[in-house]
């Protein structure tokens, strides 16, 4: 794995997280949907779980994923900073940080460091190549 892999795990885990949690919202609204007929015919013994009760459970089950995501967000964004901090050059870390930390676009970063996105570009080339090799920041 490369260094800018590496650095890019955190924005790919975070629209993991985003998605699941977009599906939690749609089984919500499933789930509020969900509607009770009343009718004086008999039911069938034999049929299977409510739909309000598999919506529950899925929901139930997608939030407990959730949680893990988010450790394992929060995991990787510290060992992410401990990468950034071992860069000596604090514009260095700045670009890293404002890129794999706050997920900002290229034309953001460079608005908000006064730079074109050329210069951004070439930066951030340099910052990444300033991380250690050895790994020293884990």
């Amino acid at each position: 794995m490369t260094k800018k892999e590496y650095l890019s795990q955190a924005y790919r885990l975070d629209q993991r997280i985003n998605s699941k949690l977009a599906q939690v919202t749609a089984l919500n609204d499933l789930a509020t949907k969900c509607t009770t007929t009343l009718s004086d015919m008999p039911r069938n013994p034999n049929r299977g779980i409510s739909t309000m009760a598999d919506a529950v459970e899925k929901i139930v089950d997608l939030q407990a994923e959730i949680n893990r995501d988010i450790d394992a967000l929060v995991d990787l964004k510290r060992d992410i900073v401990r990468a950034i901090k071992a860069v000596a050059n604090t514009e260095y870390q700045t670009i890293l940080e404002l890129r794999y930390l706050c997920f900002k676009t290229w034309e953001q970063i460079a608005v908000d460091m006064g730079y074109n996105v050329r210069h951004v570009y070439r930066i951030h080339d340099e910052a990444v190549e300033s991380i250690p090799l050895d790994g020293s920041w884990q």
